[in-house]
């Protein structure tokens, strides 16, 4: 199961990722960019998406794991329960928030998906 820690750890791994608050939490942004916040809720990560529709999509496939507050309804993003999530799992998560906001130098060609 994963933390605040390896959050962190995966997060900035990545390429030019910068660790700053948002909203008094720790957020991490691609060049720039927010691609995922530590929730007010402990062990709470909330994680950019491609779409509204993704984040249902992965909602209604785990609701255990995966929810939404109405603060968030609509939005491209989901909230992760931390500690029912994989690292493994985790670092696919970051890493696809992550290439949807990095600039395309960085994350290669491809179809552009940022939002």
């Amino acid at each position: 199961m994963s933390g605040e820690d390896d959050v962190r750890r995966i997060a900035l791994a990545l390429p030019e990722v910068t660790e700053r608050p948002c909203y008094g939490r720790p957020a991490f942004y691609a060049s720039g960019r927010i691609f995922a916040r530590l929730h007010d809720m402990p062990d709470v990560l909330v994680l950019w998406l491609a779409s509204a529709e993704h984040g249902q999509e992965l909602r209604d496939g785990d609701p255990e794991r995966f929810f939404t507050t109405d603060h968030y309804q609509g939005h491209a993003s989901v909230l992760v329960r931390l500690g029912l999530v994989e690292a493994t799992e985790l670092s696919e998560l970051l890493d696809e928030a992550w290439r949807l906001r990095a600039p395309r130098r960085l994350t290669g060609p491809g179809p552009d998906t940022r939002v």
